[in-house]
């Protein structure tokens, strides 16, 4: 489908923006980012119309690349036709707990890009929801049913890999209490109470 340069720049840009959101999201390894990609959209076709596993190999080995630096952990949105759930490896499903369903994803129903990265996993397997730190969605595929709460939207230096644009979150815990709340620890207390 796409020619060598083309391929090439999918791989390196895929592997600057996770990168760039690992650093801004502090991610390692009891973190999990998720991926949501079209590569039709990448290609510069309507999303589900025509992906290409070349373009889904280049993505996904330029983001595993980062993940062998930094260690987090990766779930891969699956598309519409497999209800969104992920393709993880199955120690990842285990180790957070997930509630696994059962399919294969194929290009046509769950994406290249989900077919690609469940051909490559070791042991891979399907969740049906996850809740990450972080997630980057090339193509406007929709990740943020997957991210924690509260998403805090990243945007990344590089905008599009291809012709998808790309966006992406980080999550942060949820700010609770009031106008006396802190959210930093203090050097030391301030004597006041509130029972």
């Amino acid at each position: 489908m796409a020619d060598q340069e083309k391929i090439a720049s999918i791989r390196q840009d895929a592997a600057a923006i996770t990168r760039e959101l690992a650093e801004a999201a502090n991610l390692g390894p009891h973190h999990l980012l998720v991926i949501g990609a079209s590569t039709s959209e990448i290609a510069g076709q309507h999303i589900g119309t025509s992906g290409t596993l070349d373009i889904a190999e280049a993505l996904v080995e330029g983001i595993r690349e980062v993940q062998a630096e930094i260690g987090f952990q990766l779930a891969f949105q699956c598309c519409e036709h497999l209800n969104r759930a992920l393709v993880v490896e199955r120690s990842t499903l285990e180790r957070y707990n997930w509630t696994e369903v059962a399919a294969v994803p194929i290009p046509r129903a769950g994406g290249s890009m989900a077919a690609y990265v469940y051909q490559t996993m070791t042991d891979p397997c399907l969740a049906e929801t996850v809740e990450a730190h972080a997630g980057i969605d090339i193509g406007e595929t929709l990740i943020g049913m997957h991210m924690r709460r509260v998403a805090v939207p990243y945007r990344p230096a590089i905008r599009y890999i291809g012709e998808a644009r790309v966006n992406a979150a980080r999550s942060r815990p949820k700010l609770i209490g009031g106008e006396r709340a802190v959210y930093a620890p203090l050097p030391q207390a301030d004597g006041g109470t509130c029972d």
